[in-house]
């Protein structure tokens, strides 16, 4: 199975893409996980609303029907990093092709991607930039994978 992590924007701090790119190689014995951006920039002219639709059109057709998509959501569950495990777990053993995870821009994700998503994840109650959202998605998917395999990283 594929996991592909989605995101509205593009990260440019290098201390976020090194430690992406560390749990990235970490992953490459495990899950196999792309990290895609969706490079759009909004016009200062449109409004949140207005943005947050743009990017959400262009977010629907980057995915199959059959795609299992996780929208990054703070209105989303809190989950543990065990059921996180469970869930991608859950995906592989029922043949999913592509596990997508998507984050959204500055204005968060748009009405119709939410309701396209098979499950609604929060990270937490806190507000994220959404690079920083990225890479700890990317930790807790290095996390999950180490929990599946008995590896002591998850203590």
């Amino acid at each position: 199975m594929k996991i592909v992590v989605l995101s509205v924007g593009r990260v440019r701090q290098p201390f976020i893409k090194d430690g992406e790119q560390e749990y990235l190689k970490r992953l490459k014995a495990g899950f196999q996980v792309e990290l895609q951006e969706l490079g759009i920039d909004a016009p200062e002219s449109l409004g949140a609303q207005q943005a947050q639709e743009r990017e959400g059109e262009e977010l629907l057709k980057r995915f199959k029907p059959s795609d299992f998509v996780v929208a990054l959501d703070e209105r989303g569950k809190a989950i543990s990093s065990k059921e996180l495990s469970a869930l991608c777990a859950e995906r592989m053993n029922a043949g999913t092709k592509a596990l997508w995870f998507v984050v959204g821009g500055a204005y968060g994700l748009s009405e119709k991607v939410r309701q396209r998503a098979n499950y609604i994840l929060s990270l937490s109650a806190l507000t994220f930039p959404h690079q920083l959202a990225r890479l700890l998605l990317v930790e807790q998917l290095y996390r999950a994978y180490t929990i599946q395999q008995g590896i002591g990283y998850h203590k």
